[in-house]
């Protein structure tokens, strides 16, 4: 089984933390845009969906065509997605599991993702739907991106860490005991501070009047309230259908 580098796992983490500010930032510099989210307001004749559920489903149609959905961090929103026309010659992969659609959390983040935008972007309607949506889908892949490798890979190290400890948890079927042995809050808090300090710098130079500015602050407590407790219940599934060996 092919080793697994600590060092390569957390330097892939803290890049997606940046790939996530910059993606938000060039989200907030539309208009919240309520249209956008609006069942059968897409302007495509006869189309029920909402121009957002449109954007994000033909990019994934594309994508899946791509092969993008054959890495394990990549995790679909849409169902029936058409098969990967592109062979892909990946090396043995270290993880452990049957099937990577058996840790998906994207309905979770596509909820908690949809409640962040009133938050970051400036309230009305710019008339800017096509570019609002577009955004969307580049930022929540990036945040789902984030989401799956914590919970594929540092899960996998984890137990890795510690095999005898996880297999007796697991058999015990004790999920608060789990997650407390997943959970290292000195460095959650290490991360959140992070993102709320880069977040901060990335913005130094951007002109307020000119350009909207992220806050800082609500980007750290959504990588606090979501991107870290939903990463720990993707390690938490990933570990429950591991394969033993």
């Amino acid at each position: 089984m092919r080793e697994l580098s600590l060092d390569q796992i957390a330097s892939v983490l803290e890049g997606l933390e940046e790939t996530i500010i910059y993606k938000l930032i060039d989200r907030i510099q539309f208009k919240r845009n309520e249209p956008v989210y609006q069942p059968g307001k897409s302007g495509f004749p006869g189309e029920t969906a909402s121009l957002f559920e449109l954007r994000l489903r033909y990019q994934e149609e594309m994508d899946s065509l791509f092969g993008r959905f054959m890495v394990p961090e990549e995790r679909p929103f849409t169902s029936n997605l058409p098969p990967p026309k592109r062979r892909r010659l990946d090396p043995d992969s270290p993880l452990r599991i049957p099937d990577y659609n058996l840790v998906n959390l994207t309905s979770r983040i596509l909820l908690d993702y949809l409640a962040l935008l009133p938050r970051i972007c400036p309230p009305g309607d710019d008339g800017h739907y096509g570019s609002s949506c577009e955004h969307d889908v580049y930022a929540l892949q990036a945040i789902s991106r984030r989401i799956h490798y914590g919970a594929f890979y540092v899960g996998e190290v984890k137990y890795r860490q510690d095999p005898g400890k996880y297999k007796g948890l697991l058999s015990a079927g004790d999920r608060e005991a789990l997650l407390a042995a997943l959970t290292r809050k000195e460095v959650e808090d290490t991360i959140v501070q992070r993102v709320r300090e880069k977040a901060s710098t990335i913005q130094a130079t951007i002109r307020t009047p000119i350009r909207t500015q992220l806050n800082a602050e609500v980007v750290a407590e959504f990588y606090r309230n979501t991107i870290i407790p939903l990463t720990k219940e993707g390690e938490l599934l990933y570990l429950r259908h591991r394969l033993q060996e």
